[in-house]
């Protein structure tokens, strides 16, 4: 693949992760196989399981008009995590002649045993996906059973928590009582004291 063009297709799903460990591996590699990078396509924040992402659809478009001859991704979960749509990628790239390369599992796409790979991969990836939303959903429904309230803490009723102070009864004791926060109580307990 010497003196040809590559691009490369860079994504994460949450802004608190970086692009650079994807951008300066991919450029070593272009650089050690003499491939001219000519565009940098990124997807920042953007998960791998939406079809339509802005920077896949420009790099998309740029194959369709032949402006390059290779895609260089990081790891083929980065292209797509769904493993439909990411083989209609693979399936959109082929058809252009336009091989994928996957720098982390170290396969071409321009080869029959590397097409095999992929989708084996982009498969596995799916299945991740799915075993993983299982486990939080079972682990919502465990905490559900344990008695654990889920979601945003309900308004703090400062009224009550003065009644059961002047009752004498503690913050640790008010906090197991209205299921409330140490912290919160201290905070109503002041704001109370600064409106009277």
């Amino acid at each position: 693949m010497r003196n040809k063009k590559a691009v490369l297709y860079l994504r994460c799903s949450t802004t608190h992760q970086n692009l650079e460990i994807q951008k300066n591996d991919l450029r070593r590699y272009a650089e050690a196989r003499g491939l001219q990078i000519v565009d940098e396509f990124s997807d920042f924040g953007i998960s791998g399981t939406k079809d339509r992402r802005p920077a896949l659809d420009q790099m998309l478009k740029a194959a369709s008009q032949r402006n390059f001859d290779c895609v260089l991704v990081w790891r083929l979960d980065r292209l797509g995590r769904n493993t439909k749509h990411l083989l209609t990628v693979l399936d959109e790239l082929e058809s252009l002649q336009i091989p994928l390369v996957s720098l982390q599992e170290g396969f071409d796409l321009s080869t029959p045993i590397g097409r095999v790979v992929a989708t084996v991969l982009a498969a596995l990836s799916a299945f991740e996906r799915e075993i993983i939303k299982e486990r939080v959903v079972a682990g919502i429904q465990n905490a559900k059973a344990k008695g654990k309230k889920l979601g945003r803490p309900q308004t703090v009723d400062a009224e009550k928590i003065l009644n059961l102070r002047r009752a004498g009864q503690t913050y640790s004791q008010i906090s197991k009582a209205l299921g409330v926060s140490p912290g919160s109580i201290a905070e109503a307990i002041k704001a109370a004291k600064q409106a009277s």
